[in-house]
C-alpha cells in the first residue's frame, strides 16, 4: 500500500511538471504570436500544474489531446471575464461578444497546452518507463468479470478494467450488450436533425477495447447463487433464438434504461422514440417524409396536420430534439414551394411550468424565448393523454398531429424486474456508496439502473452521462480493490455543469465553479453553443469520427440540410 501511495504522488508531482512546463511553453506561443490573455500568468501555470496532477494521462491520440485541450480554455475564458470587466459574476451577452477574440486565445493556448502535455508524458513513458496504478501485484488469477451493457457506464467500466489489469492477463474481461457500437447520445439530437450522418456518433464496442472479450446478445436472466449468467444470443443456425450460459466471479451492471410510457398503450403503439441511431434516423425520414406527402396536399388544413410534430418532454432530450427538428423543417422548406412556412409547426408538451428544470430559471426563460422566436410552439402546464393517429389528445384539449415523439420519460431496463436484487420504487437497483447492490459483495450497479447517490451530499445521481463515467471509474477500481481483499472506495462527483443547444447556432451553459464553491457561471447564446460543440467534440469517442463530425459540422456551414430518404416509411405508425 505504501509503494502505491509513494508511485501515486510521484507520478502526480511529475504530471504537475510537465503542466507547468506545457502551459509555460504555450504562453510563449501566444505571445509570439501577439495574443495577451487576461489571467494572471503565474496563477495560470499552478492551474496548470494542478490540473495535470489531477487529470492522471489516458494515452489519447495527439488529435484528441489537442481538442481536449482547447475545450479548457473555454471554462477559462469565462472565468476570466470578470477580471477584464471587473463586474463580478455578471456575464451578459455583450460582454461575450466583446471580447470573443479571447476566446480564440484561450481555445489555440488549450490546444497547445494538451498537445505538448501528452507529448511530455509519451516522453517519460519512454525514458523513466511506466509506474501507474496497477493490481497486478496480489491480484487473483483466472477471475472473470463480466459487464452487462455497452452505453457509457458499461464501457467505461470495461475501459478503466483494462487500464488498472493490464499486468493481469489472467484475470478476464467481458463484455455484454444487445449492439456492437457505443452511442454518443448528446449528439443523438443533431441525428435527427439531420446535421450528422447517423455512424459518425457511434464507436464500435469491439475497436474501442483491446483484451476485453465482446458477445452481443440479450440478457435474459442472472443467477447469483450459482454465478451464472443467461444469455439469449441473436441466431442460431435454425433461425431460432438461441440460449447461453456465461459464468461470472465479479458482475457489473450496466444495462441503462426504457421509454416510460406511463401505462398509456396508445401511446406507447403509436409514438416514436428518441434513444437510438434507428429511432433518430426515423425521426428524420419521417419528417422529409411528411414534407413530400404534404407538398402535394392541396387543402391547407391537412397540410398543417401532417407538418404539426409533437414532442413529449421538455427536458434535455426533448428541448434539443425540438431545436434540432425546427431547424431541419425550416431548412428543407426551399425546397418544397407548395408549402408555407406558417403550416410548419413543432410543438413541445411539458408538464410543468416552465422547459429545463435541469438549468436555472433564467436559462430555461431564454431558452423557450429564443425557440419562439424561431418557430417552436410550447404547450406547458399540460400532459400528453392519449394518442390516435391523426391526433394527440393533451390534458387541456386535442391537437391534429400524425407525429407524436416520446421523451418525457424513462424508467429501468425491464431486465431487473426478473433479478433477484432489491430495487427502489422506480425499479432501479438499490447500491451502498461503493456502488456495489445491496445484499451483494460481488455485484455492482451503475448508470441509469441504479438508484446511487453521491457519498458526501447523499443527493441521488442524475442519470447522464458525466456521471455514469464518473461511476464507471470507481467500480472498477473497486472491483480490483474487491479483488485484493482491500476496503472500497465511495462514489463522490460534482457535477461540472450543464449544457444544452436549443436550436441553430444557440445553446446555454451553466458551469459549476471549483473547490466546492456553490456559484457557478451562466451563459447563453453563441459562445454556448460553441463551447457545447467542442467541448462535445473533444468527448466523442476515437479521432476518427472526431474528424468525420467535424467534417459534417463544416459542410452543414455551407450546403443546405439533405432531403435524402434513406430508408422508405410505409408503416401503420402514425
Amino acid at each position: 500500500m505504501r509503494s502505491r501511495r509513494q508511485s501515486l504522488v510521484r507520478r502526480s508531482l511529475r504530471s504537475a511538471l510537465f503542466g507547468a512546463v506545457a502551459a509555460g511553453i504555450a504562453l510563449s506561443v501566444l505571445y509570439l504570436a501577439g495574443s495577451r490573455l487576461p489571467f494572471p500568468l503565474v496563477d495560470l501555470i499552478l492551474l496548470a500544474a494542478l490540473y495535470s496532477a489531477i487529470v492522471s494521462s489516458h494515452r489519447r491520440s495527439l488529435i484528441e489531446c489537442a481538442m481536449v485541450g482547447g475545450t479548457l480554455g473555454i471554462p477559462i475564458w469565462a472565468v476570466s471575464l470578470p477580471l477584464i470587466g471587473g463586474r463580478g459574476m455578471a456575464l451578459d451577452a455583450e460582454t461575450m461578444r466583446s471580447n470573443f477574440m479571447f476566446l480564440i486565445a484561450w481555445v489555440l493556448f488549450g490546444i497547445v497546452f494538451g498537445t505538448l502535455l501528452e507529448l511530455l508524458q509519451r516522453l517519460a513513458h519512454i525514458i523513466l518507463g511506466n509506474d501507474e496504478e496497477s493490481f497486478a501485484d496480489t491480484t487473483p488469477a483466472g477471475k472473470r468479470i463480466v459487464v452487462l451493457g455497452g452505453g457509457f457506464a458499461g464501457m467505461g467500466t470495461a475501459e478503466h478494467l483494462e487500464a488498472l489489469l493490464k499486468s493481469t492477463p489472467s484475470a478476464s474481461i467481458t463484455l455484454v450488450s444487445e449492439t456492437n457500437a457505443l452511442l454518443f447520445t448528446p449528439m443523438l439530437a443533431e441525428v435527427a436533425g439531420g446535421s450528422l450522418e447517423p455512424t459518425h456518433i457511434s464507436t464500435p464496442i469491439r475497436s474501442g477495447l483491446q483484451r476485453t472479450e465482446f458477445i452481443r446478445a440479450r440478457v435474459a436472466g442472472v443467477d447469483p447463487t450459482n454465478h451464472q449468467i443467461t444469455l439469449e444470443e441473436r441466431e442460431s443456425p435454425d433461425g431460432s433464438p438461441r440460449a447461453a450460459s456465461l459464468p461470472y466471479d465479479y458482475l457489473v451492471i450496466a444495462v441503462g434504461s426504457v421509454p416510460n410510457f406511463l401505462g398509456m398503450d396508445n401511446v406507447q403503439k403509436l409514438a416514436l422514440n428518441f434513444r437510438s441511431l434507428i429511432d433518430a434516423s426515423h425521426i428524420r425520414n419521417r419528417v422529409i417524409e411528411k414534407f413530400e406527402l404534404a407538398d402535394k396536399q392541396p387543402i391547407r388544413r391537412e397540410r398543417q396536420k401532417m407538418l404539426r410534430f409533437v414532442i413529449a418532454g421538455g427536458g434535455y432530450a426533448g428541448v434539443e430534439l425540438a431545436g434540432a427538428m425546427n431547424d431541419l423543417a425550416r431548412g428543407i422548406l426551399i425546397n418544397y414551394p407548395n408549402i408555407q412556412p406558417d403550416e410548419v409547426e413543432v410543438m413541445l408538451v411539458h408538464s410543468r411550468d416552465r422547459i429545463l428544470p435541469e438549468l436555472t430559471e433564467t436559462l430555461a426563460v431564454y431558452a423557450l424565448k429564443r425557440m419562439e422566436e424561431r418557430g417552436v410552439v410550447f404547450r406547458l402546464n399540460t400532459r400528453v393523454k392519449d394518442a390516435t393517429p391523426s391526433t394527440v389528445v393533451l390534458g387541456d384539449g386535442t391537437v391534429e398531429a400524425q407525429t407524436l415523439i416520446w421523451t418525457a420519460g424513462s424508467a429501468p431496463n425491464d431486465l431487473l424486474k426478473s433479478l433477484p436484487f432489491a430495487t427502489d420504487k422506480r425499479g432501479a437497483l438499490l447500491v451502498e456508496p461503493t456502488l456495489t447492490v445491496l445484499d451483494q459483495d460481488d455485484v455492482w450497479a451503475l448508470g441509469d439502473c441504479a438508484a446511487a447517490s453521491d457519498s458526501l451530499s447523499g443527493l441521488p445521481c442524475p442519470p447522464t452521462a458525466q456521471f455514469a463515467i464518473r461511476e464507471a471509474k470507481t467500480v472498477a477500481k473497486n472491483v480490483c480493490l474487491k479483488m485484493k481483499g482491500l476496503q472500497q472506495s465511495p462514489f463522490h462527483f460534482r457535477s461540472l455543469g450543464s449544457l444544452c443547444v436549443v436550436g441553430h447556432q444557440t445553446a446555454c451553459a451553466e458551469l459549476a465553479l471549483p473547490f466546492g464553491s456553490s456559484k457557478s457561471i451562466k451563459f447563453s447564446g453563441l459562445a454556448a453553443w460553441l463551447m457545447w460543440r467542442l467541448i462535445y467534440l473533444s468527448k466523442l469517442p476515437g479521432s476518427e469520427r472526431k474528424v468525420r463530425v467535424l467534417l459534417d459540422w463544416v459542410l452543414e456551414l455551407f450546403f443546405p440540410r439533405d432531403i435524402v430518404q434513406t430508408h422508405d416509411i410505409r408503416e401503420a405508425r402514425p
